[in-house]
C-alpha cells in the first residue's frame, strides 16, 4: 500500500534552484489530464462566480528552504496570522518563505507539528489577506469538494470532486481515518484546503495514490488539533 502513495510536496536536493516565478493574480485550472473542470458555482454557493474569491485570498504557497534542498508546497489561514499545511511541507527547513495570492511574500514567524496527523501550523509575523472557517462536521461520502493550491509551485489551481468515503490512514493505522476522494492533485498540492460548497473547509490534502485519488485529512481531526495545544510540537528544523 505504502508503495502506491506519494507525499505531495515538491522537492529537488542539492543545489538550491533557482526561486519560482511570481505567484499569479488570476485562477487556472489544473493541466490535463489530472484536473477536472473548473466548477460552476452552484445555487446558494459561498464559492463566488467571479474565480472563487475567499479560496483564492485565503490560500498561500509555501517554499521550504532547507540545508541543501527546497520542497513547494500549499497551505491556507485560519485566522491573520495562523497557516495550516502539511507536517512534511515545513519539517526540516532552515526557512519557510510564504507568498499570497497577490505575490505579497509574508514572513513566518514559527511553525509547530502534529504527532498523529499530517498537520502543521504556521504563525506569521505579517498579516495574511483572509482566511476561511472550519465547516463543523466531515463531509459525507457522494459530497462535491474543491481543492485550492499551488500544485508543483507554480499557479493556483482549483479541482474539483466527490468524497468516495472513508478508510484507515494508508502511511500509518494508528492515525485513524483519513477522507479520499476523486479529486485528483499534483506534487506541490499538500496542505491545500479541500472545501464544501459553502466554501468551508472540510480537511486537508496530504498524499495521492496511483489510481488518481487523493488523501485528506478530515476536519474533525484539525479541530481536536485545534483544541489541544498538546497534541503539537516545534517543526523539526534541518539547523537542530
Amino acid at each position: 500500500m505504502l508503495a502506491g502513495l506519494t507525499g505531495l510536496a515538491l522537492a529537488a536536493c542539492g543545489a538550491l534552484p533557482p526561486l519560482p516565478d511570481p505567484v499569479p493574480t488570476t485562477l487556472a485550472g489544473t493541466s490535463a489530464p489530472l484536473a477536472s473542470p473548473s466548477p460552476s458555482p452552484r445555487p446558494g454557493s459561498a464559492l463566488s462566480p467571479d474565480g472563487f474569491d475567499a479560496a483564492i485570498r485565503m490560500s498561500v504557497r509555501i517554499r521550504n528552504v532547507g540545508c541543501g534542498s527546497l520542497s513547494t508546497g500549499s497551505g491556507f489561514a485560519i485566522d491573520h496570522h495562523t497557516l495550516v499545511t502539511n507536517r512534511h511541507v515545513v519539517s526540516e527547513s532552515a526557512a519557510l518563505e510564504i507568498s499570497t495570492y497577490d505575490g505579497r511574500d509574508v514572513r513566518a514567524q514559527a511553525a509547530s507539528t502534529a504527532s498523529l496527523a499530517d498537520l502543521a501550523f504556521v504563525r506569521t509575523v505579517d498579516p495574511l489577506p483572509a482566511y476561511g472557517g472550519l465547516a463543523p462536521l466531515d463531509p459525507a461520502p457522494g459530497a462535491e469538494v474543491t481543492i485550492v493550491g499551488y500544485p508543483r509551485g507554480s499557479q493556483l489551481t482549483m479541482t474539483t470532486g466527490k468524497v468516495i468515503g472513508a478508510t484507515t490512514d494508508p502511511l500509518d493505522e494508528n492515525l485513524g481515518e483519513v477522507l479520499v476522494t476523486d479529486a485528483r492533485v499534483e506534487l506541490g498540492s499538500s496542505g491545500s484546503p479541500v472545501l464544501d460548497a459553502q466554501g468551508r473547509v472540510v480537511g486537508v490534502v496530504y498524499a495521492r495514490g496511483e489510481d488518481g485519488t487523493s488523501f485528506v485529512i478530515p476536519v474533525s481531526t484539525l479541530r481536536s488539533l485545534l483544541d489541544d495545544e498538546e497534541q503539537v510540537s516545534p517543526a523539526p528544523t534541518c539547523t537542530g
